[in-house]
């Protein structure tokens, strides 16, 4: 990371995320309407245990009745911030998971993505991927913010290693941070600055593109090592 060199060119504000439909190769994010995702969600997110497990570092859920989750939706969608999208597969047929645009601070170019939930279908696969790619995109390329965040569970291991996997490098732990549903959660922070985020996006072009899979879907290069090489020529000033 540079050292810092005061004068920031352009301190103006950046635009605010709109609710706006976001397509992708793999995915569509449609703005969260609990009229129209609640049963494709709640059938995303319930029932059985490997979809319980999607809420342990969630603040809410699990959701044991599709009214309860329509009630938590309808909160969730009333607000601009955190903006919520929902994540449809193409040829899924249904929206499988949620993620957001969030602690959204225009003045300072810093904006994070989170409350993110992904049913067991969409788990591991190009749209999921693509999903937070898009809003990424969108927030640093579209609005022009400097910061993106992404933040978890220290205990997460899953959550961390998904941010790894995505370009973000980790910055520290906040110790106490939070109480949630009883428990301590110490919370990990990690970001993509602008001056990072290029080439971490030529990385997600590269794994994004239809001939880095196979006929049967499997990835001939990996994401997490495309964003890993990177990392490391960063860290200890390979080209430089």
């Amino acid at each position: 990371m540079p050292p810092s060199t005061g004068l920031v060119a352009d301190p103006s504000p950046a635009p605010r995320p709109e609710r706006r439909v976001h397509e992708g190769r793999y995915v569509r994010l449609e703005p969260l309407d609990p009229e129209i995702h609640t049963s494709e969600l709640f059938a995303a997110g319930s029932g059985d245990d490997a979809r319980n497990r999607i809420w342990d570092y969630l603040p809410y859920g699990p959701f044991g009745a599709e009214a309860e989750l329509r009630t938590h939706l309808t909160a969730q969608a009333a607000g601009d911030d955190p903006l919520f999208f929902t994540i449809r597969p193409h040829g899924a047929g249904r929206a499988a998971g949620v993620a957001s645009l969030m602690r959204i601070e225009p003045a300072h170019r810093s904006i994070e993505i989170g409350h993110i939930w992904l049913g067991p279908d969409l788990q591991r696969t190009a749209a999921a991927t693509e999903a937070l790619f898009l809003l990424i995109a969108h927030a640093i390329d579209d609005l022009g913010n400097r910061r993106m965040e992404w933040k978890c569970n220290a205990a997460n291991a899953a959550s961390r290693a998904a941010a790894c996997r995505l370009g973000f490098r980790h910055e520290g732990v906040f110790y106490q941070h939070n109480i949630v549903k009883g428990h301590n959660r110490d919370t990990a922070w990690f970001s993509i600055l602008d001056h990072e985020w290029p080439a971490i996006r030529a990385n997600f072009e590269t794994w994004l593109d239809p001939a880095n899979f196979d006929g049967d879907g499997r990835q001939r290069q990996s994401l997490g090592e495309l964003n890993q090489a990177l990392t490391d020529s960063i860290a200890y000033g390979a080209g430089s």
